[in-house]
């Protein structure tokens, strides 16, 4: 008899062990793709395990594109786009979310004394139909134009509004917004753009045809050069629950002010 409680005794402190285990491991909700959603998803991940101590929300910044597949690919539970969709993505089997709206800035150097351009001016200065800043009243000097690699949402962005899709001259194609914030600040001649949504303190964000890239005015549709930040998941296959959590957190009117504090425009109210 006391064998036999013995065995029992064991069995339940076994079950009690793989119960508590069970409790202390946190589910994981991944998200990958842009870089110029950094900010959002980073403040959002923040506020939301502190709320859920039990969910790791992870980022993986490498950039639309390749956020776009991996979310088709099922590598991660949200692809992050700082672009809509395209056709040919969606019909592969994507669902777009627009989670906010954001600003594309052009950005100079902080010593650049040009303040306004119209956006038939930035075409030109990227493009190469302009090549001296003393052309649109700055400085006797050479524009340099630095853009984002091929598959970021934000050169996608740029590219599209402005009417420079495949004709854009560019002295340096970088792989973050971050490292084109930085080329910019060093060089006086230089010329980019970046996520209203990133910090733009080192460089000098210009007005486009007189308009201050803000919230109240990218959501006003006042300042032209704006881009949609996505979610994009899998049509065919629900999310995990704890991603789901997540999701519906992140387009609630509940995370609007966390969006708005990381520089981009919700859409939530």
């Amino acid at each position: 008899m006391k064998k036999i409680l013995a065995i029992m005794l064991v069995a339940v402190l076994s079950m009690a062990a793989v119960f508590a285990n069970g409790a202390s491991e946190s589910a994981t909700v991944s998200t990958d793709g842009s870089t110029s959603m950094e900010k959002v998803i980073l403040s959002l991940a923040e506020q939301y395990m502190a709320d859920n101590p039990n969910v790791n929300v992870t980022y993986n910044p490498t950039g639309s594109g390749t956020g776009i597949t991996a979310a088709l690919e099922g590598r991660c539970d949200i692809g992050l786009s700082s672009r809509a969709l395209k056709d040919d993505e969606v019909a592969s089997g994507l669902t777009q979310t627009i989670v906010a709206l954001d600003g594309i800035c052009v950005i100079v150097n902080a010593d650049n004394p040009v303040s306004d351009l119209s956006i038939e001016q930035i075409a030109g200065l990227f493009n190469g139909t302009i090549t001296n800043w003393s052309e649109v009243g700055g400085n006797d000097a050479p524009v340099v134009a630095i853009g984002r690699e091929a598959g970021s949402g934000t050169r996608d962005g740029f590219e599209s509004i402005t009417g420079t899709e495949d004709a854009c001259v560019y002295s340096q194609e970088l792989t973050s917004t971050g490292a084109v914030i930085t080329a910019v600040s060093q060089n006086p001649g230089a010329i980019g753009y970046a996520s209203l949504a990133s910090n733009l303190e080192s460089v000098k964000a210009l007005t486009v045809e007189g308009v201050e890239a803000t919230e109240e005015t990218v959501k006003s549709g006042e300042y032209q050069i704006q881009r949609p930040f996505v979610f994009a998941t899998l049509s065919s296959t629900p999310l995990s629950a704890e991603a789901q959590a997540f999701f519906d957190y992140a387009v609630s009117a509940e995370a609007a002010p966390i969006i708005a504090a990381a520089g981009a425009v919700p859409v939530a109210e």
